[in-house]
């Protein structure tokens, strides 16, 4: 959690395009703690694919199909999301539309890095002009393309990094130990889905909801049913 702001800081806490005297862009701070109350969202890059999960929590009575967590953006490559569900259903949309232009104008798929790139370029842009605020939500990007399988993990300040394995939103910092302990390289999808399941638990130890999961190789997205979670 972002550290409190002194009163003499508060001209600072305004405005997205003024670093603060310790160096901090207070407004990305409060947009990463908005990832942070979002449910959690996992993703696992195995030898043959990439498998990406989000667990959906709705009130009673609302249903949970009138909300995503999970994007395709194109026939290899899909996000899931953790914090602001509005900010990130823009980002994707606006990704999909980018892996078509690339379709179209070269004939091919476009890579996993680039797609990330445009998002995290998209997000960073808007941290450098006044009257806008940053994109609260953050987003794990897997895909397959000639790289083989590939996990990107995007945040609101456009920062791009690569994982093996990644949790993020309110169980990430739990989820991650159990991702720590239990990947190894060359897993295949059934030992993956496991330790997401595991994760996905620990994660949100005491919540409940729906997990929604999908596995992404050459071949396309695919929809897994999940039991026991």
């Amino acid at each position: 959690m972002a550290e409190p702001v002194p009163p003499s800081h508060m001209a600072y806490d305004r405005t997205i395009v003024v670093f603060s005297p310790e160096g901090r862009l207070l407004q990305v701070e409060y947009a990463r703690q908005m990832v942070k109350n979002g449910t959690t969202s996992i993703g696992i890059r195995t030898k043959e694919g990439v498998l990406l999960a989000g667990v959906k929590v709705a009130p009673k009575l609302a249903i949970l199909d009138s909300y995503k967590k999970i994007y395709q953006i194109d026939d290899h490559v899909a996000a899931v999301i953790s914090g602001s569900l509005a900010d990130g259903r823009e980002l994707a949309e606006l990704a999909r539309v980018r892996a078509q232009i690339n379709r179209i104008t070269y004939g091919e798929p476009a890579s996993i890095l680039s797609l990330v790139t445009y998002i995290c370029d998209r997000k960073h842009l808007v941290t450098q002009y006044a009257g806008v605020r940053p994109y609260g939500v953050g987003m794990l990007v897997g895909g397959v393309d000639d790289t083989g399988p590939r996990l990107f993990e995007t945040d609101p300040s456009g920062t791009l990094m690569e994982w093996q394995a990644q949790a993020i939103g309110r169980g990430g910092d739990r989820a991650r130990k159990v991702l720590t302990k239990g990947w190894k390289p060359g897993m295949t999808r059934e030992e993956g889905l496991k330790l997401l399941i595991k994760a996905a638990k620990e994660g949100e130890k005491g919540v409940g909801g729906e997990l929604e999961v999908i596995w992404i190789t050459k071949k396309g997205i695919e929809k897994l049913d999940v039991k026991g979670f």
